[in-house]
């Protein structure tokens, strides 16, 4: 039994090797290209909430973030369904949402953590909208320590390259 069961493990261990990070690839970079369509079609609003950046994003014109944004979503979103560039643009995706979430998603005002907790939803009530970006940033943090996955561009190009 033990060896049936060692056998079983070794195979989804060698599945998850190949598809594990696939999944959270599909899926973020799907929602941040869509997240980059969305600013390409429409109008810059960070001149609005350009003074709730972080330092030093907050001294970068918002015609250059929103374009900077844009650009990043687009390509990022493309490069991490590919697997290519895989923990260059998760680092920047995650930055990028480290910003989003000061400016735009973080509670206004709070005082206690219970006041904070009520902004971890993903509708804002007036109390910020915090659960999603932060989703995405504990989703993007295995493709920056692990990287791709076995299934992804960047695998293609270091066992052709490295062998």
């Amino acid at each position: 039994m033990k060896k049936l069961l060692g056998k079983a493990f070794a195979g989804v261990d060698w599945l998850g090797l190949w598809f594990a990070m696939l999944g959270l690839r599909l899926l973020l970079g799907w929602e941040f290209f869509e997240s980059g369509l969305e600013k390409f079609r429409g109008e810059n609003w960070f001149a609005d909430i350009q003074g709730r950046f972080p330092y030093p994003f907050s001294a970068v014109p918002p015609d250059i973030s929103w374009q900077l944004a844009t650009g990043f979503e687009l390509v990022g979103g493309i490069a991490l369904v590919l697997g290519l560039g895989t923990r260059f643009f998760a680092v920047s995706l995650f930055v990028l949402t480290v910003v989003a979430t000061a400016a735009a998603h973080w509670p206004a005002t709070w005082v206690t953590l219970a006041d904070l907790a009520q902004g971890y939803a993903i509708t804002d009530q007036g109390h910020g909208n915090f659960k999603l970006p932060l989703i995405f940033m504990a989703m993007l943090l295995p493709l920056m320590l692990s990287g791709p996955g076995r299934l992804s561009m960047d695998a293609f190009v270091r066992r052709r390259t490295i062998g």
